[in-house]
This record gives structure tokens, sequence and C-alpha cells, in this order.
């Protein structure tokens, strides 16, 4: 079952919110910007992450230094999955955030 445009724009605001809340909560000095559905965050070493929202498809999209990855909501685990990998959007968040802003972060919540 495909997901409503309803639901996917409530179901990556309620992401997004949460990546924003982890960031905010972290001792990493950052800017975040949410605009428009994409939310940017600007880490201290100059290095972004970038996620929109890709309403026609459904799925959520993060840019970062290592690259482009693709996410789609699995309702079965109520995650967000990357395509290619099969790795959990908070598993990559962790290590992207590690590579990128040399901080170790838990978004298990993700």
């Amino acid at each position: 079952m495909s997901l409503t445009e309803a639901r996917f724009h409530d179901l990556v605001d309620t992401v997004q919110q949460a990546v924003e809340d982890i960031f905010d909560d972290s001792d990493l000095d950052l800017d975040l910007e949410n605009s428009a559905g994409v939310l940017t965050v600007r880490f201290e070493n100059g290095t972004q992450l970038i996620f929109s929202r890709q309403e026609s498809i459904r799925q959520l999209w993060l840019a970062a230094r290592s690259g482009g990855f693709h996410f789609d909501f699995d309702e079965a685990s109520e995650h967000w999955i990357c395509d290619s990998s099969d790795e959990l959007l908070g598993e990559m968040l962790a290590r992207i955030t590690l590579e990128q802003a040399g901080v170790s972060l838990e978004f298990d919540e993700l």
C-alpha cells in the first residue's frame, strides 16, 4: 500500500523534527534551517546534510558528503529505509554525523 500524500508529509515532518531535536540537544556547533520542507544541517567544519522530500515518489532524500541517499517508509517496521543499502535512516545518520562532524550521536528513535 502506498502512502497518501497527507501521510507522507506527516511522516517527513515528524522525522525532520526528530532530527532537529537530536541535533538541538547535542553539543555540536551547527546551524539548522528548515524551509519549504527542506532541512539543512550545517556543521562547524562547513559540511552539511540536506533532507528533502520527493513527494511524487514518496521518498525522503538525504544529501551528505558521502553521497545522495533515497529512503522509503516501511509501514511494517515504521522506519525510513535506504532503497539501495537497506540501512535505516537512524543508522546512516549516526555514521554520517561521525564521519562529517567527528561526533557520535544516537538516532535510534528514527
